[in-house]
């Protein structure tokens, strides 16, 4: 799968480009003559109707009064925040690990069935308080984030696990096998706790787990953890950054991968079979 930033992030930024362009022509401006009334340099306004820098708050703004169309400002703003929240660095929200869990509280309320791969880490519906702490430490860590809110945060975290208690939705997860013998991710005793745990999450009816073993043949091997709601967007979880994808063809494919890695995967008591003799390895 891409690792870099989707194409849904640059065509949303694009209509937001082409949209000024209109705004522009309709007011029989010149960029030169909206650049001398702005105070910009002429170039600025190329880089705008060009895509090549991504507007301001302010830069709409201005682009709008100038052109005399005020009333277009508000939907600019929402719609060009929107576009910069399809690509978005971890350095822009990693300052407090409390927010971070709290980004898509609303897709998450919306969503009926959610879908999650991941290959080096146990998904976040089924991670346990002391697991969640260690991953977020280990983010903070690599990122040299000074987060001092990692408690709240898990706290936040367990709490969205509200969303999966509602019988009219569903969640199905894979992982890799690896994922069960990871013992870096908080030691021993952590990760002892976090397997047991993932036994008796299995139970639930509307939770689903697959493994997929070492070694096992499938069409792609994504290295990048992504989730899956309903068949409106994907969020993919970058080194760099977090990339939300909605354009259909795109999600489509994420859809198929998932499904492809499905078939690959073992569930029920063989699952269960793999997660006992990474616990047998560890007690």
């Amino acid at each position: 799968m891409a690792t870099s930033p989707s194409s849904s992030a640059r065509q949303a930024r694009q209509l937001i480009a082409d949209r000024l362009r209109e705004i522009l022509r309709d007011s029989g401006l010149t960029a030169r003559a909206l650049a001398r009334q702005a105070g910009w340099d002429e170039t600025k306004c190329s880089r705008l109707i060009h895509a090549r820098t991504p507007p301001s708050d302010a830069d709409i703004r201005t682009w709008c009064t100038v052109c005399g169309v005020p009333e277009e400002i508000p939907n600019l703003i929402a719609a060009s925040r929107n576009a910069n929240n399809a690509y978005v660095e971890w350095r822009r929200v990693q300052r407090s690990q409390k927010r971070m869990q709290e980004l898509r509280l609303s897709l998450y309320e919306e969503t009926r069935l959610f879908r999650f791969y991941c290959a080096g880490v146990v998904p976040w519906p089924l991670q346990t308080p002391d697991y969640m702490r260690s991953v977020m430490t280990r983010f903070n860590d690599f990122h040299r984030a000074s987060a001092g809110d990692i408690e709240e945060a898990v706290q936040a975290r367990v709490a969205r696990r509200r969303y999966l208690k509602d019988d009219t939705r569903r969640c199905a997860m894979l992982i890799e096998e690896q994922v069960l013998h990871n013992r870096f991710m908080g030691g021993d005793e952590v990760m002892l706790e976090q397997l047991r745990h993932l036994l008796t999450g299995m139970k639930q009816q509307n939770l689903s787990l697959g493994i997929i073993p070492l070694n096992r043949s499938r069409l792609q091997r994504p290295t990048e953890t992504f989730s899956i709601y309903d068949e409106s967007q994907v969020f993919i979880e970058l080194v760099s950054a977090a990339v939300t994808i909605t354009q259909p063809h795109e999600v489509a494919l994420y859809v198929k991968c998932f499904q492809d890695l499905g078939s690959a995967a073992v569930h029920g008591d063989e699952a269960r079979a793999l997660i006992e003799t990474a616990i047998g390895r560890l007690a």
